[in-house]
């Protein structure tokens, strides 16, 4: 239901940005530097991945190994179940962590998301103007150029939805006995507790 709610809120917003807008397919930046997904995001894309074609899943899961491999080394986290942020000092570690590594869903050849259907929330929300936690209005540096502040803030996206979310991670963490975000390379392999 979550995923029926978000898409009807970035067709709004969609509709609203017209050419502000710069994502289609096949323009990937956004899907180049890692960032945290929930456990609920994880659950989700483990899900599609075994429902995906054989061929599919075993480019992604090749893709998932090499990726996992370069991050463990400097991972600001556990690297055995994937946790991000287990120690204090790992926030900060993070802002300068794989900003070069590409997404292991990404198909590096068409530069298209092979499990769209079941992208993280932060795919499907990145690109429209969004608050973050501090409150801030952002977007893809691609979109919206020259745009005035008048104009970012009447296309925004509505976040109504961010309780669901909230409860819908909350629910993957009591199941997984995983807690906080975790990165795309370590939610496609499988995890230890």
């Amino acid at each position: 239901m979550l995923f029926q709610i978000l898409d009807a809120a970035l067709s709004s917003t969609t509709a609203r940005s017209g050419d502000w807008l710069a994502c289609k397919p096949g323009c990937h930046q956004c899907c180049v530097g890692v960032f945290p997904i929930s456990q609920f995001d994880a659950e989700n894309l483990r899900s599609a991945l075994t429902q995906a074609d054989p061929a599919t899943a075993a480019r992604i899961h090749i893709r998932a190994t090499a990726s996992r491999a370069r991050l463990t080394r400097d991972f600001p986290g556990d690297p055995t179940t994937g946790q991000l942020f287990t120690h204090p000092d790992h926030e900060s570690a993070f802002d300068d962590f794989a900003n070069d590594e590409p997404c292991p869903v990404l198909d590096p050849t068409t530069g298209t998301c092979d499990l769209y259907a079941a992208r993280p929330i932060q795919c499907r929300t990145f690109g429209p103007p969004i608050r973050n936690e501090d409150n801030a209005l952002g977007v893809c540096e691609l979109c919206f150029i020259n745009a005035p502040e008048t104009e970012v803030v009447r296309c925004e996206m509505d976040q109504s939805w961010r309780p669901l979310e909230d409860s819908l991670i909350a629910a993957a963490e009591q199941r997984t006995g995983l807690e906080g975000p975790t990165l795309i390379a370590f939610a496609l392999l499988p995890i230890t507790p």
